[in-house]
């Protein structure tokens, strides 16, 4: 096993993608990592095997092949560090008879909310998965025959509140409820005699990252004291090995030790921040913009940001009412009133040359604003269209983040789609 951490990888770069990998990667002499979505694992005991999550339902034919080329025993337990169908979706596909699946007691309540909204989930993640899914499901068609399994929704059998338990085979495993994770059902699985802890995605997709305490796809927010709580019991655990959700073990207690104790004190001082400047009065745009990690408390925004954490301690203490226009309260969008300010600026093209003009003095996200004005009124409109892609793709080359980049992306993809309809309209005119 290496022992170069990897929690300081930096997007651009890292891209999350589906299981594809040919063979489970050793951690150690019982313990295998099938990386996926979310990482599946492997620990193999003398009276059966230990699932720790399980991917994707179209996912889990990769981890179990890769597993059971390592130990065709008995699945004795599933153990889910968290209710995402990212983790539980290939249970089904592992269970046998007699296999006992282990979760927190809020899992199904967790499950419950993915399934109520799971259209409006899956259209609000299909931006940053949908192609990568697709490779996935052709990749599993070519090279593992069949058809793609469904997506599970499985029922644990044993669940409990705070600490659980478990021995098989002479390996004590101790399960801690984590409720400041990705979601309310979050724990980490220790196995003490062997100081290696695996955090699920407690620490989001990224460890040694600012933490999503919203993502932009959609999900509840995550409270950033709650999420510094359930992050000094990992601390308090004092591993030699964090096996996270994403990406490769981290290694060395020292290591792990000063990373968590930086991550917590960048989320305190942001959270501190937010607090004071909404008790001083000041708008969330402005905090959003103000705030900054000092150097000392410097982390990676590859996956969460700290802006975007900035706003959500604002509404997590607030709520949507940010108390800055009447027109918060009724169902009237600004862009309602988009076509009046076009007639009154003279008609898009007025617009969208002042539009151009902030992209060229280096504000991108004002030339979107009135690039929206001017399109909101006419779609096809040449010159708003080609300061939309020329303000996207200043912003997506500046991007190390991840959920960032990937709706950057998306959308340049949709207005260039636009601007060839557009040009084929005015030559056909």
């Amino acid at each position: 096993m290496s022992s170069e951490p990897l929690y300081r990888s930096r997007p651009g770069g890292h891209q999350i993608q589906p299981a594809s990998q040919p063979e489970a990667t050793r951690i150690n002499d019982f313990i295998y990592l099938s990386e996926g979505l979310s990482n599946a694992f492997l620990i193999a005991t003398p009276e059966g095997r230990i699932v720790v999550n399980t991917g994707m339902g179209f996912e889990a034919p990769i981890h179990k092949r890769n597993f059971d080329a390592v130990d065709d025993g008995p699945v004795r337990y599933i153990l889910f560090t968290q209710g995402h169908v990212d983790h539980v979706g290939g249970a089904d596909l592992f269970r046998e008879d007699g296999t006992k699946l282990v979760a927190h007691a809020n899992n199904q309540a967790h499950q419950a909310d993915d399934s109520r909204i799971s259209a409006f989930r899956a259209t609000r993640s299909s931006f940053a998965f949908a192609e990568t899914i697709a490779k996935a499901f052709q990749y599993i068609q070519q090279n593992m025959g069949g058809s793609i399994p469904p997506q599970s929704r499985p029922t644990p059998d044993i669940t409990f509140d705070d600490r659980l338990e478990l021995e098989l085979g002479g390996l004590r495993m101790d399960l801690l409820w984590t409720p400041g994770g990705e979601t309310t059902d979050s724990m980490v699985i220790s196995l003490p005699d062997h100081e290696i802890v695996f955090t699920g995605n407690l620490f989001s997709a990224l460890f040694g990252h600012f933490p999503n305490l919203v993502t932009i796809r959609g999900d509840r927010y995550r409270e950033a004291l709650v999420f510094i709580e359930s992050l000094e019991r990992v601390r308090a655990l004092e591993p030699e090995i964090l096996l996270p959700g994403h990406g490769g073990p981290v290694v060395g207690k020292e290591t792990i030790q000063e990373e968590l104790i930086r991550l917590r004190d960048a989320v305190q001082y942001v959270h501190d921040e937010t607090v004071k400047g909404m008790n001083h009065g000041k708008a969330v745009h402005s905090l959003m913009r103000e705030i900054q990690l000092p150097p000392e408390l410097e982390v990676g925004q590859g996956y969460g940001k700290v802006s975007w954490s900035v706003r959500a301690i604002w509404e997590t203490y607030a709520g949507w009412f940010h108390h800055s226009s009447t027109t918060e309260l009724y169902d009237v969008p600004q862009r309602a009133v988009h076509g009046d300010l076009v007639e009154l600026a003279g008609g898009t093209d007025a617009i969208a040359e002042r539009a151009a003009s902030k992209l060229e003095a280096g504000e991108p996200v004002e030339a979107i604003h009135l690039a929206e004005v001017a399109l909101s009124a006419d779609a096809t409109n040449v010159a708003a269209v080609e300061v939309m892609i020329a303000a996207h793709e200043k912003l997506e080359s500046e991007s190390e983040n991840f959920w960032l980049t990937q709706w950057l992306r998306k959308q340049l993809a949709d207005h260039r789609g636009t601007l060839g309809a557009a040009k084929a309209k005015k030559a056909r005119s």
